[in-house]
């Protein structure tokens, strides 16, 4: 299978808790449409570089309450918090994050020939 990229801006408090094991899933309001298998992880402002890349091992989708009881053990967030990113929303969306490898040297967006990073997500070639 080929292997598919996305690349995610999380802010730094979240980025730490994912490097340091604390939080195996990032929550989104949407997924792509085709199947990903690998998340490089942009740290947002002050870092404002990819810091680190993860396999996905795969992607719940329920509502907000259905992934909160299945996930909140390792989210790494608030519930409070939680359900105020959901808000309004249907569905739910944790990526479930697995092998993660921290870079020696973080690098820019321009490594991967990216000039502004996503507001939700991008896929790398």
């Amino acid at each position: 299978m080929k292997n598919k990229k996305i690349l995610i801006s999380i802010k730094p408090k979240f980025v730490e808790k994912i490097l340091s094991g604390d939080k195996k899933y990032e929550y989104r309001t949407k997924r792509p449409k085709t199947n990903i298998n690998t998340m490089l992880i942009y740290c947002t402002s002050p870092t404002m570089k990819i810091v680190a890349e993860a396999s996905i091992e795969h992607i719940i989708c329920g509502t907000p309450n259905k992934i909160w009881k299945m996930t909140n053990e390792k989210s790494g967030i608030q519930q409070k918090d939680f359900f105020k990113y959901f808000s309004g929303k249907k569905m739910a969306y944790a990526y479930k994050l697995n092998k993660i490898t921290k870079f020696n040297a973080p690098r820019k967006l321009k490594y991967y020939g990216i000039t502004h990073p996503p507001q939700s997500f991008q896929f790398l070639k």
